[in-house]
């Protein structure tokens, strides 16, 4: 199995926090080769304009994609990198208490509200800015967990006092204190984004889960794009292919249970765990 072959199986097997990083990782890549052909092909060509949300209320009207696509977009390769550390090390405390599907739900709708918020914000500045980066929808993450479990203990440089509200605590006074200084809109869409793990938090604790409408909506969206299973007639001899139909059932029996007892030594060891040869097996299995 090549490198190429080993991603598509992380993937796969990844959830969805790991599929988010591919996401970001790929689209960073591909559009940082794509910038550098349009700038020798266009010297003032710059492709951060369509996919940036503006500041500027009428500006975003005509550029309503941008309030998605700001999120999987970064500046620099450092920008990237620090949020992808900080979104693996928020999803970990954040999936011990919650579902993949209110992740998803607090990760999306949270870079959703933390845009709308700066752009509102800039409503009443008249000053121009555009947002990109993950940051405010992982501020969500972050915080939601933190206003859930606040006292939640962080092990770092085995340092057993410090907790999650300790850590938000920090990150929020560094960028309060940062605003006038630089990336002053950076730091209103963190605050949006925080505010939005906030509510959401409240809202989940008073009986109202956004989680259930969000993924309805995903859910009938998606169906829009599966194609309808049309079940061909088929002419069955019983009587000489019995025997066929129960070996390919016992076959599909046994791939399945290979397949869930690869999953559980994923989930309980890691991926790495793997020897070469399940990695195959669970390769094939997965095309």
């Amino acid at each position: 199995m090549n490198i190429l072959d080993d991603l598509k199986l992380q993937y796969k097997t990844g959830g969805l926090v790991l599929k988010i990083i591919f996401w970001n990782i790929g689209v960073f890549i591909l559009f940082s080769l794509f910038g550098v052909i349009l700038k020798v092909l266009y010297s003032d060509f710059n492709y951060f304009e369509y996919v940036a949300l503006p500041s500027d209320f009428r500006a975003f009207i005509l550029k309503f994609w941008t309030i998605f696509t700001y999120m999987f977009f970064h500046a620099h390769f450092w920008h990237l990198f620090w949020n992808i550390v900080i979104l693996w090390f928020s999803s970990r405390y954040f999936l011990y208490y919650f579902t993949f599907k209110q992740f998803s739900t607090v990760y999306f709708l949270g870079g959703i509200f933390a845009g709308i918020f700066y752009v509102i914000v800039y409503l009443f500045l008249g000053d121009y800015s555009q947002l990109l980066g993950a940051s405010a929808a992982i501020y969500a993450i972050l915080f939601s967990v933190t206003i859930y479990a606040p006292y939640t203990q962080v092990s770092i440089f085995n340092l057993d006092f410090i907790k999650l509200w300790h850590i938000c605590f920090f990150i929020l006074f560094l960028d309060i204190i940062q605003m006038p200084f630089n990336n002053f809109g950076g730091h209103i869409a963190h605050l949006g984004g925080a505010l939005f793990g906030f509510i959401y938090i409240k809202l989940l604790q008073s009986g109202t889960d956004l989680t259930k409408p969000f993924s309805a909506v995903l859910d009938a969206f998606a169906n829009l794009f599966k194609p309808k299973k049309i079940t061909p007639f088929k002419k069955v001899h019983r009587n000489s292919t019995k025997n066929v139909v129960n070996s390919l059932i016992a076959k599909k029996d046994i791939t399945q249970k290979q397949i869930d007892d690869i999953l559980d030594k994923i989930s309980k060891s890691g991926y790495d765990s793997l020897t070469k040869e399940e990695k195959e097996f669970l390769f094939k299995a997965g095309k």
